[in-house]
């Protein structure tokens, strides 16, 4: 006699935020002007986090949520084997880091701004999607991935401090990048004739680290104990917070406070939203194009190649935002004019599609 299977039902919550976050992190990418941005919507130069330092982690987060509120019904009622399961996750990170690949071949034949470039943001996603997901399989027990998780953020500390200065160049995490992806790297700094790279090889294990803190955030959630992410949420703020004291906070090498700060005011923005969208019933706004996140994320980057490739999206910069926006705005709020403006119709699309029952996933 077999028994039904645990459900846990999909929470628009989630669903809302990854979309929110996938809209905050296009009005980020695509400013009328990069001369022209208001302070909150640009990373800090080096140590220190702004609004939009919060961006990637979240989604990363979302991504760890995702994984195990997706898997861990089908693991508890053994309705997947193992081997399939793997190979069904292992498949799709390795679609979305090369769905990444697409992109930076797209920016590299259409713009030529500089070489072709190996990582970045998808590619990183899709390696935290893989491992997370290969945890969520194979180490089921909780105090396993916490030790895990533990690991990952001292043994990252420990790398960094045996690295030497922290500065850009010097660090470990970019030593690694230039010695190891060289010309395949983000970016070549002319004064010293090295490599770096923001979403590089040794920054993804505390990338990972804060993809697994969504898997433990999400087994709060399946048990009904969503009330605890504010319990943890803050002392995750407050162990980041003071790490950040003698190891700071920094997007570039993914630091293990940055890991905590941010991940602490997510777990603190998912607790938000769950109470205020599944329980209380608000609407759970941004939930078409959290359905579709990636495929509107490659959507605009390719639309953005095309349009600058062509030089009609300078042009509609200057003629519809920056020449009558200016003078009665300021240049900050006609760039971020802009960047509603382009991000408005893949919403707009979104919704459409989400009417039509359409979800493209990659």
């Amino acid at each position: 006699m077999s028994t039904a299977a645990p459900r846990t039902p999909r929470l628009a919550s989630i669903d809302a935020l990854r979309g929110l976050t996938v809209a905050a992190m296009l009005l980020v990418n695509y400013p009328g002007s990069w001369s022209h941005v208001w302070a909150p919507l640009r990373h800090a130069r080096w140590h220190g986090a702004t609004p939009t330092d919060f961006i990637f982690p979240w989604f990363l987060l979302i991504v760890g949520l995702s994984i195990g509120l997706a898997f861990g019904p089908k693991l508890d009622a053994g309705r997947t084997h193992d081997g399939a399961l793997t190979r069904a996750l292992l498949l799709r990170g390795l679609r979305i880091f090369a769905l990444g690949l697409v992109l930076n071949l797209a920016t590299w034949l259409l713009l030529d701004t500089r070489g072709f470039r190996l990582m970045g943001v998808l590619q990183r996603i899709g390696i935290c999607f893989a491992c997370v997901g290969l945890v969520a399989i194979h180490l089921r027990s909780l105090c396993a991935q916490w030790a895990l998780l533990a690991a990952l953020l001292l043994g990252y500390w420990a790398l960094l401090a045996a690295g030497g200065p922290l500065e850009p160049g010097q660090n470990i995490a970019d030593r690694v990048d230039n010695a190891v992806l060289g010309p395949l790297a983000y970016a070549l700094d002319r004064s010293t004739g090295r490599y770096s790279d923001p979403e590089g090889l040794l920054s993804t294990l505390p990338a990972i680290a804060t993809t697994l803190l969504g898997l433990l955030a999400s087994h709060r959630l399946r048990a009904g104990k969503a009330s605890r992410l504010w319990g943890a949420g803050v002392a995750a703020v407050a162990l980041g917070g003071l790490w950040s004291l003698v190891l700071p906070l920094n997007k570039a090498l993914w630091t293990p406070s940055y890991v905590l700060w941010t991940g602490g005011f997510g777990l603190l923005a998912v607790a938000l939203a769950h109470e205020l969208i599944d329980l209380r019933g608000w609407p759970a706004l941004g939930t078409s194009l959290g359905l579709n996140a990636i495929t509107v994320y490659a959507g605009t980057w390719l639309l953005f190649c095309v349009l600058m490739a062509l030089g009609v999206l300078q042009w509609i910069n200057q003629h519809l935002f920056a020449q009558p926006l200016t003078p009665l705005a300021g240049p900050e709020a006609a760039s971020f004019a802009f960047a509603l403006a382009f991000l408005a119709p893949w919403c707009v699309l979104a919704v459409w599609a989400r009417r039509r029952g359409w979800r493209i996933t990659i």
